[in-house]
């Protein structure tokens, strides 16, 4: 078997768990329908986000944004993660896809319907406590959360260098879409984004929920055997760039002397073979 057929394979493993079956039509919906979009071609959001970083990015994301017990109760309660879990993946992957670099009219017609979805995910969480996905509170902690995961992940593992005038950026440009979700004033520079992380640790804790979220992502994801290697390296990766604050609250112990080197190899080796992999071309291309 030579490089370009396992490239191949690796490519379409790769866009069928994060795209779905058709990732061709999907490409065509984002980047051949015509009209005019948000954001210029060199906008810094846009090298965050097309580059495989994100894989640790989005894993980083998630298990920040389970340690809010109110956020934690509506992704269990209604989400589905364990059921379908590269069903969510897929979703997310494609709100952020359109919403950074398709046309306008149709970032519009998704944003309305994750907000109309959101409007029916209430509940009631473990502690007794109301939730809606519609709480302008719980919208800011899950856009920080990202904002952050994604900056961290790609200052990181990025295949470009960011300065912090471009960090700022990315958060500025971030929040149109963060506006249009329903979150009331999203922050404008990373320094309001550090900030805001830290004034909702007060809120946060890992419930069991969140546990089992953190067990389901890092220790027994859906995944065949011959995937999880290269998966272990992502989320190793992902969870060495957590705050320690952050990981005190799932008991992942720190490792001061060998840990930076493990994550930082670990994230170097799997987003460069998600970068080769993903060169291939697209079925009929």
């Amino acid at each position: 078997m030579n490089t370009d057929t396992v490239r191949t394979i690796l490519a379409q493993a790769l866009r069928s768990r994060v795209v779905g079956d058709d990732p061709s039509e999907a490409a065509r919906n984002v980047w051949a329908t015509p009209g005019p979009r948000w954001y210029a071609e060199d906008a810094v959001i846009r090298a965050v986000h097309q580059d495989a970083a994100m894989f640790i990015g989005g894993i980083r994301a998630l298990l920040l944004q389970s340690l809010h017990p109110l956020a934690m109760a509506g992704v269990a309660g209604h989400s589905g993660y364990r059921g379908d879990p590269w069903g969510r993946l897929q979703r997310t992957s494609a709100f952020i896809a359109m919403t950074t670099f398709g046309p306008e009219p149709l970032a519009e017609e998704l944003i309305a319907k994750v907000r109309e979805i959101h409007r029916r995910v209430r509940g009631v969480s473990e502690d007794g406590r109301r939730y809606s996905a519609n709480d302008p509170r719980l919208l800011m902690w899950i856009h920080l959360a990202e904002v952050d995961s994604f900056l961290t992940a790609y200052k990181k593992y990025g295949a470009g260098r960011i300065t912090a005038a471009q960090c700022d950026e990315y958060v500025d440009e971030a929040a149109l879409v963060a506006a249009k979700v329903g979150v009331i004033d999203p922050p404008r520079t990373y320094a309001d984004v550090r900030r805001g992380l830290d004034a909702y640790r007060p809120q946060l804790h890992a419930t069991r929920e969140a546990r089992d979220t953190a067990r389901f992502l890092l220790i027994d994801p859906p995944l065949p055997l011959a995937a999880r290697p290269g998966y272990a390296m992502l989320a190793t990766a992902a969870v060495t760039s957590l705050p320690y604050w952050a990981r005190r609250h799932f008991w992942i112990p720190r490792i001061p002397v060998a840990e930076p080197l493990v994550g930082r190899v670990a994230g170097q080796v799997a987003t460069r073979a998600i970068r080769w992999a993903m060169s291939a071309p697209l079925p009929g291309q």
